[in-house]
């Protein structure tokens, strides 16, 4: 029989603690983007100092958030890319391969617009500057249109994908294909084209 030393089994539960806390947020967050930390804190099923004691404060936790999910948007991304197909069958994948986890970061475009606006803007900056790149790419090439810089026309069509996940959740579900085609089309993408793609997804 192995024993586990008790400070290893101690980390061990503050940190399934802490996902737990984080997943709980995204949620509460998602729901009501002002919620505070005793929200958070009652939804997870702890008190508010535990909360604390894990993210000092509201803007600790956002940051969090907002890290975590550039780290699982940026691998999303690289895998969507790895073939280097055309720039709008690459967008296309990388949709598809977010769309899962999409409505879970939703909540951090309505608190970028909010008081830790600048902090989260700073660190998305890896995923604009991916989207960016893409979209610049497809200018190029000349499948995405030129009417708008790449950076400003990336976050328009990231941003509609993230609403429509937003919406999905309501009564009347509208899917992914409906967020593939809108982007595309806000990309410049010809509808025809937009549905040929939306449509050869699995």
């Amino acid at each position: 029989m192995v024993l586990v030393p008790a400070e290893s089994a101690r980390a061990r539960s503050m940190n399934e603690t802490r996902d737990r806390i984080l997943d709980v947020a995204l949620d509460v967050l998602g729901d009501d983007p002002d919620a505070g930390m005793g929200d958070i804190a009652a939804a997870a099923g702890v008190v508010r100092r535990t909360v604390y004691g894990h993210f000092p404060s509201r803007l600790d936790l956002v940051r969090t958030l907002t890290e975590r999910a550039v780290t699982e948007m940026t691998a999303v991304f690289a895998e969507a890319n790895a073939s280097r197909a055309e720039a709008d069958a690459t967008w296309v994948e990388f949709i598809a391969r977010l769309w899962p986890v999409a409505h879970r970061y939703r909540v951090l475009l309505a608190l970028r617009r909010g008081e830790y606006g600048e902090a989260i803007h700073g660190l998305l900056g890896p995923v604009d500057e991916l989207l960016a790149d893409l979209v610049k790419r497809g200018q190029d090439s000349g499948v995405f249109a030129q009417h708008l810089p790449a950076d400003i026309l990336s976050q328009l069509a990231y941003g509609v994908v993230f609403t429509i996940a937003d919406s999905d959740r309501s009564n009347i579900p509208v899917g992914a294909r409906a967020a593939t085609i809108t982007s595309l089309l806000i990309l410049g993408v010809p509808e025809t084209r937009a549905i040929a793609l939306a449509d050869d997804q699995p």
